[in-house]
């Protein structure tokens, strides 16, 4: 069992990790790395002008129970828990 740390850490390493308290099947999350792209379609068109570089920010996504990847936001029963595993 790990620590929120402990569990970040592993993701930096490429691991995908989730908590074992979760109830849905097939849940964890997963550090999706930063990239630099290039605008050329919505939702950013229209925000920026088509050609601008933008710098996207690393940031962890979860994949659902349903299958989905959404953002995910650490919450304070998810930063305090020692229950977190690495998925395989």
């Amino acid at each position: 069992m790990l620590n929120i740390g402990e569990a970040v850490q592993r993701m930096h390493e490429g691991a995908k990790v989730a908590r074992e308290g979760w109830n849905g099947k097939g849940m964890f999350i997963f550090l999706v790395p930063g990239s630099t792209f290039i605008v050329n379609r919505p939702p950013l068109l229209g925000i920026y002008p088509e050609g601008t570089t933008i710098n996207y920010r690393p940031h962890v996504d979860m994949r659902t129970a349903d299958g989905e990847i959404v953002p995910w936001l650490c919450s304070q029963s998810d930063l305090l828990a020692n229950d977190w595993v690495v998925v395989r």
